[in-house]
Order: structure tokens, then C-alpha cells, then sequence
């Protein structure tokens, strides 16, 4: 399959809007990756094939999680997180995407997780800020992306976490540990000049 294949199969999963919603990460991921030094062809891979299993049922994903072996704790947080891990095993065996940093930047591209890639990071952050998103922060969040991919992407986890806890919703651990590890990277050169 080439990329033309997977851009109609993508096409036919997809509702209208996410498919626009798809396009635009897409965008914003070749923007991102030429700013900081990703590779603009795996970006470009991950990016359109991040959201491929957002509309399947609950049950066909969840029999991907068991049947593939995924965490079940997935199974006990929100259904919006089961899309991206269930995507990377269907991506992997339905168009033979092989390679793991283009795999696991469509694993994570909701929960986040630390030691992210730059791939990661950029696939993250590409669907979080694309230009159809409208929420409370994302202006901040674009605003970052333009300097700093990491202190962008602490940001944006901040502002989910408080989302979450504000709607009396469970944080997925794996989201917790992405933001715990973005704050030390963007913490730690502080922290080496105040040791001088």
C-alpha cells in the first residue's frame, strides 16, 4: 500500500469532520517537524494514520486490546484513550507500518508518555493544537510551539489534567508520567545553572 491507499482507507473510516480534523494535523505535524528536526515523511505517516480506529465500537476495540495484549488498564479510563494503541496495532497489520517511532507516535498521540520521541512529541503536539481546535489554552499552547516543543507540550498536558480533575474524571497514570517527566525536562537546565 502506498500513501494514497492509506489516505482512502483513513478516508473511509472517518466522519467529515475528523477527516478535516485529520488533514490539519497533517499540516501542522510538516510544520512542527521542519521547525524542530523531525522527520517530515514519518510525520506525515503518523499523522495521517493517528485517529484510523476513532470511530470503531467499544467492542472492536476492545477485543483488539486483549487479543493484542495491550495494557487493560486502558479498559478501566476513558474510551477517547483506547483509539490510539488500538490504531498502532491495526496501522501495523492492515497497511505494514513497521517502523516502531512511527508506530508509537500514533500509540501516544493521547495519553503522551515519558521519553517521548521528537516524532512523538510532534504528533502529540500537532493534534493537540491544529488549527480547528477550540478550547481554553490552546492559544498559549501555539504560542509555545512556536519556541519550545517541550515547555508546549507540558503545557498542554497541564491544561488535561485540569480539565480532567475539574470534570470529576480519571487521569490515565500514563498521562500522569508524561507530565511528570516534561516538567523535569524543562526543569533541568534551571537546575544545572542554579548548582553553579
Amino acid at each position: 500500500m502506498n500513501r494514497d491507499d492509506w489516505k482512502r482507507a483513513v478516508r473511509e473510516q472517518l466522519t467529515q469532520t475528523r477527516w478535516e480534523h485529520t488533514l490539519r494535523v497533517v499540516d501542522t505535524a510538516l510544520e512542527l517537524a521542519e521547525r524542530f528536526g523531525a522527520d517530515p515523511q514519518k510525520a506525515d505517516t503518523a499523522a495521517l494514520l493517528h485517529d484510523y480506529c476513532k470511530f470503531w465500537s467499544r467492542e472492536r476495540m476492545r477485543e483488539v486490546i486483549l487479543r493484542r495484549g495491550l495494557p487493560e488498564d486502558l479498559l478501566q479510563h476513558n474510551l477517547e484513550l483506547w483509539h490510539a494503541p488500538v490504531g498502532a496495532e491495526v496501522v501495523q497489520d492492515e497497511f505494514g507500518i513497521g517502523d516502531a517511532d512511527i508506530l508509537n507516535a500514533i500509540r501516544y498521540h493521547t495519553s503522551g508518555r515519558p521519553h517521548m520521541t521528537l516524532l512523538e512529541k510532534v504528533i502529540f503536539l500537532a493534534d493537540y493544537i491544529e488549527p480547528g481546535r477550540r478550547f481554553p489554552g490552546v492559544e498559549d499552547v501555539r504560542r509555545l510551539a512556536r519556541e519550545n516543543l517541550d515547555r508546549a507540550i507540558l503545557q498542554s498536558l497541564d491544561n488535561t489534567l485540569r480539565f480532567l480533575i475539574q470534570r470529576g474524571q480519571k487521569v490515565y497514570p500514563l498521562t500522569l508520567a508524561a507530565r511528570n517527566y516534561m516538567l523535569d525536562q524543562v526543569n533541568e537546565p534551571r537546575s544545572k545553572e542554579e548548582s553553579f
